[in-house]
């Protein structure tokens, strides 16, 4: 069943008057049930009234639509009723004949005894019979408002959206008329959208709150249920054991909101550009840093006006050395690295690293490989040795990979406690070597390590990570803040490069292009072919790489929003890390999740590049064991999980 009231992808923008275009709104999405009251709650300037005119069909917006009943809004129309906080009154008319005038020129075919009659239901309805000859300069504010509202609510509107519409009152007025309103919608069953600063406001007369993040580009940070019971008193929804934990909600997402714009610098993306500079990028050699090395080998990277120094290393903390050393700028990072990093996560005393996630480089990727003389040829194989009580060794490049995390709520799902695991962190160069030397009994790394194994005859790999989320973050070019603060310019040039690569690697026809880019001298080294082009071909094809697909199902570098900077997903990490005790949750999630991931940037270079539809729509992610992830409701996610290590219950996030 649909929505009756949905916003798909819509983008607002204006053009100022200099020629350059600001970028109001960025991909908003959401469903409205009918009779739902849904509130916008957001700091001023992030386009909650922007919205709401798109909503009454006053503005259309840049992109996407907003379509009601299975219908796109493409203008005002009586189905949809707008009241202001400026009440937008006829002074000379009374206040009924302000009514009646609305009816008049809107329902046509009515009578003049049937306009009265609803004229008069409706001032009735706000408690108005007494004035409804007065002039509105007659009337108190309060008094004002509740005009507005009857002659609203006497079109018997489909929508009734409401723009700060008790603003203006002073608290006892703005608190009578608020359970009038709540009383009115209910009974009416009327669907409303509210744009409001006030958090208790919003708890009071909302189903759901919707935050926005700040402009420019905003979009919804977060949507919070509100639970209580209806019919509602302010009495009874103050001392509900769950209002002060709603309320410290709101205003936690609001307070983070603003301490991201005080970090956020003065120059931003729209300055003038500076002399690019060197940019140095460390990756380990594996699949996710191909649009490294094919934006290297294009010349991509000087088309867009930066010169990168690309430096493989040999362990991932090697790179986070050199970052903190400050002899790189970035880094291919796995997707949890610079959430850790960012928040001091993960090793023991280290010290916050702030990092700038601006592209995914790689989805999906990892594969769980077991030395072949186990004899345990598939997962069902190893989840029944497991259960038998056979024990195992795992290598893991980092213990805070998406490989490792991945593999554990795959484990778990299927009854196995990972805690029961020996999990060893070795550096991704000497995972082969380790399990053909004995000392593990397996690992779980990308495909590169697969294809290896599978060529030398020494492992086998029995479980994919996309078997356990398909199109999973995998790598992210992640870059230091105070290098991108200094550089914004670069950093969307260097996305806008690397968006570019990301193309060609999913593009089949240019597979063999792939293959020697990745076995290059200045890339894996041409050892690496024989046990590349078996992994990147396809048996069924004849060994052709422009006819292999399984790629594209393995690896995903640009296809199905694969490069957008998902804090969806880095809110699942925070998840996960908390979950298995490798991290503490962090304090203050969204603003650690707003300050990683920088969208913004990704956006600029997505419009530089001329690339549109990256940005994804769901809020909810489905494992293939049936387990879902609500995006808004990661606390009712988290307290479900079995064997979690989690120190304490996850704060309430939506």
């Amino acid at each position: 069943m649909s929505a009756f009231l949905q916003l798909d992808s819509v983008e607002q923008s204006f053009t100022r008057p200099d020629g350059s275009v600001l970028q109001a709104l960025s991909t908003i999405n959401l469903s409205i049930d009918r009779g739902e009251f849904v509130s916008l709650v957001g700091h001023s300037g992030c386009g909650k009234s922007t919205l709401l005119n798109i909503l009454a069909g006053l503005t259309q917006p840049s992109r996407g639509g907003v379509i009601l009943e299975g219908r796109q809004v493409t203008e005002p129309g009586p189905d949809r009723m707008v009241v202001f906080q400026n009440y937008s009154l006829l002074p000379w008319r009374s206040v009924r004949g302000n009514v009646s005038l609305a009816l008049r020129e809107v329902k046509r075919d009515l009578s003049a005894a049937e306009r009265a009659e609803r004229t008069a239901a409706a001032l009735k309805m706000v408690n108005l019979e007494a004035v409804a000859e007065r002039l509105p300069g007659e009337l108190s504010g309060g008094m004002r408002q509740r005009v507005a509202i009857a002659r609203a609510l006497a079109l018997q509107p489909k929508l009734l959206l409401l723009d700060e519409p008790f603003g203006a009152l002073d608290a006892l007025t703005r608190g009578h008329l608020q359970e009038q309103l709540m009383r009115l919608c209910q009974e009416a069953g009327i669907t409303t959208v509210m744009v409001t600063h006030d958090v208790d406001e919003a708890l009071l007369l909302s189903d759901r709150v919707v935050l926005l993040t700040n402009g420019p580009r905003a979009h919804v940070g977060r949507i919070v249920a509100v639970p209580f019971e209806r019919p509602r008193c302010r009495k009874g929804v103050l001392q509900h054991p769950d209002y002060y934990g709603l309320r410290n909600t709101l205003l936690e997402f609001l307070h983070d909101q603003k301490r991201v714009v005080r970090r956020r610098p003065a120059t931003a993306i729209a300055a003038p550009a500076a002399p690019v500079p060197v940019v140095r990028l460390g990756y380990l050699p594996g699949l996710d840093a191909a649009p490294l090395l094919v934006a290297r080998q294009q010349g991509l990277f000087a088309a867009e006006g930066v010169d990168v120094q690309l430096l493989r290393c040999q362990s991932w903390e090697e790179i986070d050395d050199l970052l903190r050393l400050q002899r790189l700028d970035g880094a291919a990072l796995s997707a949890a690295q610079p959430l850790a990093m960012a928040a001091g996560l993960g090793v023991a005393g280290s010290t916050p690293l702030p990092m700038v996630v601006t592209q995914t480089l790689s989805r999906n990727g990892n594969a769980l490989v077991l030395n072949r003389d186990l004899g345990l040829g598939s997962g069902a194989d190893l989840l029944a040795a497991l259960q038998q009580g056979q024990t195992l060794r795992l290598g893991v490049p980092d213990r805070l990979s998406m490989a490792e995390l991945l593999l554990r709520h795959w484990l778990a799902a299927n009854g196995i406690d990972p805690q029961g695991l020996q999990w060893q962190r070795r550096s991704p160069l000497g995972l082969q070597a380790a399990m053909e030397g004995g000392l593990i009994d397996g690992f779980a790394a990308g495909k590169l390590r697969a294809c290896i194994a599978q060529h030398r005859g020494s492992g086998t790999a029995v479980l994919t990570d996309a078997a356990v989320w398909p199109n999973h973050v995998e790598k992210v070019l992640a870059l230091r803040e105070d290098w991108v603060d200094g550089q914004p310019q670069a950093a969307v040039a260097l996305t806008t490069a690397l968006l570019r690569a990301a193309a060609i690697c999913d593009d089949p026809s240019r597979r063999p292009l792939l293959l020697e880019v990745l076995t290059a001298p200045e890339g894996f080294g041409p050892q690496l072919r024989e046990p590349l082009h078996e992994g990147l071909s396809d048996p069924a094809a004849g060994g052709e790489l422009s006819q292999a697909t399984g790629l594209l199902r393995f690896n995903r570098y640009f296809l199905g929003q694969a490069c957008w900077p998902d804090p969806a997903e880095g809110l699942w990490v925070l998840t996960q890390l908390a979950r298995w005790g490798l991290a503490p949750l962090p304090d203050h999630q969204d603003e650690l999740l707003e300050r990683v991931y920088g969208r913004r940037l990704f956006l600029e270079a997505c419009e530089r590049a001329g690339i549109r539809d990256q940005e994804p729509t769901q809020r909810v992610v489905t494992f293939t064991d049936g387990d879902r992830f609500d995006v808004d409701d990661p606390a009712g996610y988290a307290a479900r999980l079995p064997y979690s290590l989690a120190p304490r219950p996850l704060a309430p996030h939506a």
